[in-house]
């Protein structure tokens, strides 16, 4: 019944060495045990996350068993977890008359991506874009179509055993099934726009830049607001959000292209624009900002690093705008989740270094603890103004320390904008929160004593903090929930259940 691993590496990776490219084969930074185990409230959230507030999945409700192909289904929610970085717990927890139509919609994408990202499987360029545009006739329309050859592991996986994505899709209902249709059509034509170009240096500007995330993300964002529109659980009103839509997609994929940096440029397909990065390349190469021993190519990667997290916070405002329009309770936790994880990595991309010589990841606890925080507009809010605030120390106290960065005035407007924007939502939040810490403290004071009055040595303290662990959870679900209310300034999220007896 629980929407997914949150703490395994099956959610976020599957099996990395099996991927295409790059992708698993980059130094990962992560910090040590001991350093993620000190953000005590993480710890809440993750014990409070796997244990006593899970994300649920509706994947066994009545209405999905009694409509679609139940050994199909399992094959797509398993080959899901495999190649779904960090969807897959979201997309289950989506309401049942959603959920399929979702899933189905991210594995027909991926699908697609595979072929788009295979750069050895096929004899010519012009043969590649040929499979793409044919993609939605005949991937779509051909109950037995199939592909070999193509992708790695997972991916490669999907391809060949496509006849039972395709049978799920089948049972779609109609207007699902045209909106997954036109959306992989218009996504293929994007991609086949891009396969001729030479992207070892990057995108050549801004504009190509948002259009590459325009194909690859925007339209995913655009497809999503129609599926919401057509389940009746959003105002129909939602599918004409364009704009908004393609917003929510740029910033989680321009928040992607920043972090990975390193793979793109190793697998020879990167996507950062020439026209930014090249003002601070000394060699006019993309690949100098990769040699961080060098103290001028160290200095000169973080402005250009910080342009373009910046650049990606400029699109929180339209983001906030499009979650405000929300009404389903679990389609706003689906759509909010990864908007939060998003800006809390340009928190942890900002100035970092370690961004040109691996992979940057938050913390497993902090995504924990991004999930139990994301119920509502003020939990949501909360987050922004807390990461826009931290991005914003940092580069006042590196404009204090004399550092020139050209993008300093810029990034700190960007991050008024988002306090400026997110204030009013998040004050409701900061009263509730304070009360972990006595709480935290209490618990903690608990193990320290439990340690010092043993008979053995230290043997107490294991379930003594484990004590502290639910006493924090707890809190955390308490607090979570108290945040929950509504307000004059904010509508009213609904569970799907009540949308649906509403509308009847």
């Amino acid at each position: 019944g629980d929407a997914g691993p949150v703490w395994s590496a099956q959610l976020e990776d599957g099996d990395a060495s099996k991927k295409q490219g790059a992708y698993g084969k980059i130094k990962t930074h992560t910090e040590s045990k001991l350093a993620q185990l000190i953000h005590v409230d993480e710890v809440f959230s993750a014990v409070s996350l796997l244990y006593i507030n899970p994300l649920k999945s509706n994947l066994e409700n009545d209405y999905v068993t009694n409509k679609y192909d139940a050994d199909d289904l399992a094959f797509c929610d398993e080959i899901l977890c495999k190649v779904s970085r960090s969807f897959a717990a979201v997309i289950r927890q989506l309401p049942p008359t959603l959920l399929v139509d979702v899933l189905i919609f991210y594995l027909v994408l991926r699908a697609l991506d595979t072929i788009e990202d295979d750069m050895k499987a096929f004899e010519s360029n012009d043969v590649k874009v040929k499979h793409l545009m044919s993609f939605h006739k005949t991937a779509l329309a051909d109950p037995e179509w199939s592909m070999d050859g193509v992708g790695e592991g997972d991916e490669k996986r999907l391809l060949q055993e496509f006849p039972k994505c395709h049978s799920v899709y089948a049972a779609l209902d109609e207007q699902s099934r045209r909106v997954i249709a036109d959306i992989t059509l218009r996504m293929a034509t994007g991609m086949a726009e891009f396969v001729g170009k030479d992207l070892g240096q990057g995108t050549a500007d801004v504009p190509q830049y948002n259009r590459y995330c325009h194909f690859v993300a925007g339209l995913v964002g655009e497809g999503l607001s129609r599926l919401f529109a057509v389940s009746g659980l959003e105002k129909p009103s939602m599918a004409k959000e364009l704009h908004l839509s393609d917003q929510m997609g740029l910033f989680l994929q321009k928040t992607n292209i920043i972090r990975d940096y390193l793979e793109d440029y190793v697998d020879g397909r990167a996507f950062w624009p020439k026209s930014v990065w090249s003002k601070y390349s000394k060699t006019g190469d993309l690949g100098y900002f990769a040699n961080q021993t060098d103290e001028e190519a160290a200095a000169k990667s973080l402005c250009c690093l910080n342009e373009l997290v910046t650049d990606a916070l400029e699109l929180v405002p339209d983001c906030l705008a499009y979650l405000s329009n929300l009404q389903c309770k679990e389609v706003f936790r689906f759509c909010a989740i990864p908007q939060v994880m998003a800006i809390a990595t340009l928190d942890k991309c900002y100035a970092n270094p370690n961004v040109f010589t691996g992979v940057v990841k938050i913390r497993k606890g902090m995504s924990c603890k991004l999930i139990n925080d994301t119920n509502d507009c003020p939990g949501v809010h909360s987050t922004f103004h807390a990461f826009a605030q931290s991005i914003a120390r940092k580069a006042r106290k590196a404009n204090k320390a004399g550092v020139e960065d050209p993008s300093f005035e810029r990034t700190i407007k960007a991050c008024d904008t988002i306090c400026e924007l997110t204030a009013a939502e998040a004050s409701k939040r900061m009263g509730a929160k304070d009360l972990l810490l006595p709480l935290a403290l209490v618990g903690l004071s608990f193990a320290s004593y439990s340690s010092t009055k043993s008979p053995v040595a230290g043997k107490p303290l294991i379930p003594a903090l484990v004590a502290t662990g639910l006493l924090g959870a707890a809190a955390t679900k308490i607090v979570g929930s108290s945040g929950s209310s509504s307000s004059s300034s904010t509508p009213a999220l609904k569970s799907a259940d009540t949308i649906t007896a509403d509308r009847e």
